[in-house]
């Protein structure tokens, strides 16, 4: 049985204190990671996680099943994440390139990490929807009918912004390519 089953079995069976000890081990990461993506600010990702599972806490008892439980939470995270956007608009992101290029240029990074960070900064500059669902369907490993769903949006849309941000990715990275918007 999957984590997920187990707690919806315990949500099912009116054990809500213990589907909860079991849920926040089990999407701790994974919910500051995509609070992380929407906001780029550890920080602020931090307060959204505890927003969330504050949320979570409350609204267990109402969990009904229709959707997959993690459906439900990356809902609820991305939701959450964005109304934390639009209360800080006015903040910028405290992502800082020129921390990444002292710390390569005193050799502390190998060529593989130094490719990996080139990629993520990448990802970092994508638009919005195409960085969270690029998170999503290869950091998170999520399917994309399971993206759209967590997003809200319909599955060929998902795969629109996916091809784009490959696109972007390939032209950032110095492939053959236009800008896709």
């Amino acid at each position: 049985m999957s984590v997920d089953d187990a707690i919806t079995q315990l949500i099912q069976t009116g054990r809500t204190e213990e589907a909860f000890e079991r849920l926040v081990p089990a999407y701790r990461r994974r919910v500051f990671g995509l609070a992380y993506s929407v906001l780029r600010d550890r920080g602020a990702a931090e307060d959204v996680a505890q927003e969330v599972f504050v949320k979570l806490w409350q609204a267990l008892p109402r969990y009904d099943g229709r959707a997959q439980l993690s459906t439900w939470i990356y809902a609820i995270t991305r939701n959450t994440a964005i109304s934390a956007v639009r209360r800080r608009r006015r903040l910028v992101s405290m992502s800082d390139p020129a921390v990444f290029e002292e710390v390569a240029s005193r050799g502390a990074v190998s060529g593989a990490m130094a490719d990996e960070a080139a990629l993520w900064r990448c990802v970092e500059a994508l638009p919005d929807r195409q960085r969270q669902a690029v998170i999503l369907y290869y950091q998170e490993d999520r399917p994309v009918e399971e993206i759209a769903a967590m997003m809200g949006l319909p599955v060929n849309t998902v795969k629109t912004h996916l091809h784009r941000a490959r696109a972007n990715l390939a032209l950032a990275l110095g492939g053959a390519g236009e800008e896709v918007a």
